[in-house]
């Protein structure tokens, strides 16, 4: 059974943008893919109608989630909130409750399956907390359980955004730019969590990237977009500068990780390794290991 299956996916926006245009994708249960593409180039946009936050056009079209449909026709189907258990979403801002604990946070998760009182009260049965400790365990950030959400780095809140996803359940993860706001290390990290939970736990995981060499060092398979359609789709390993040049233009550059001249040089690499080369935004010089 596939994971998500989409067909004749089209979304045009009301300034009258075609954002999709016409995508047909399937992608099998276990799969870890990675989804790039310039800015703009709709990436966002399909993750989002995949997990049913967006509706697409009123025409015929199919999207379906293990073998469950979630919206057809550009309509959202009445039981999506059942289908989104199995749908994990990892924000690029983290999408996390600041004022609350990471402990609080994570156990956000599992919500859809607790009774009404639960969500209330904001008090989680024992079992539920001690998951959610395991699930902060896991991503290495157990000992942050009790701080708000607030005081910890980025990297630190996406990693309490995956351990969320862990409480969760979810059998499927969609990752919109994880790491677009990461410092090297914390990338490395996150990407790091992210295949863990496609192999240790047996989760398709669809992730979506601007730097192809990510993708690459990553992901077997890799689905590109350009102005809503998709342009390749096939193995990471064949994406070289020049495909790439042939698929963008100009706009490859986005896509490739750059080098600043005045760096120091890095120490050499072991075969494959990858090296993340992405200035940070934010320092987290202070993070734990």
């Amino acid at each position: 059974m596939d994971a998500i299956r989409i067909e004749r996916l089209s979304k045009t926006f009301a300034n009258g943008r075609k954002a999709l245009d016409d995508i047909d994708l399937r992608i099998g249960t276990g799969e870890m893919v990675a989804l790039i593409g310039a800015s703009g180039s709709g990436k966002s946009t399909l993750l989002r109608h995949v997990s049913g936050f967006i509706a697409a056009d009123q025409q015929p079209s199919h999207i379906e989630i293990f073998g469950r449909p979630i919206q057809k026709n550009g309509r959202i189907v009445r039981e999506v909130r059942n289908i989104r258990r199995d749908v994990g979403f990892v924000f690029q801002q983290f999408n996390l409750v600041h004022r609350l604990t990471v402990e609080k946070n994570v156990l956000i998760g599992a919500l859809a399956r607790l009774p009404l009182w639960c969500r209330l009260t904001g008090c989680f049965p024992r079992g539920e907390r001690e998951r959610a400790f395991a699930a902060l365990e896991e991503v290495g950030i157990s000992d942050k359980a009790h701080e708000r959400a607030a005081d910890l780095s980025g990297g630190q809140q996406q990693r309490a955004a995956i351990a969320r996803v862990l409480v969760q359940h979810a059998r499927l993860i969609l990752a919109d730019e994880p790491i677009a706001s990461l410092d090297p290390e914390s990338s490395r990290r996150v990407m790091d969590l992210l295949t863990m939970l496609n192999r240790q736990h047996r989760l398709t995981v669809v992730v979506s990237l601007h730097q192809v060499d990510i993708a690459m060092h990553y992901c077997t398979r890799t689905v590109a977009l350009r102005d809503g359609r998709v342009v390749y789709d096939g193995p990471s390993a064949a994406l070289t500068p020049a495909l790439l040049q042939q698929l963008y233009g100009s706009a490859a550059r986005e896509l490739l990780d750059p080098v600043d001249p005045a760096a120091p040089p890095a120490p050499a690499a072991p075969v494959g390794a990858h090296r993340f080369g992405k200035q940070p935004e934010r320092s987290e010089q202070s993070e734990a290991a």
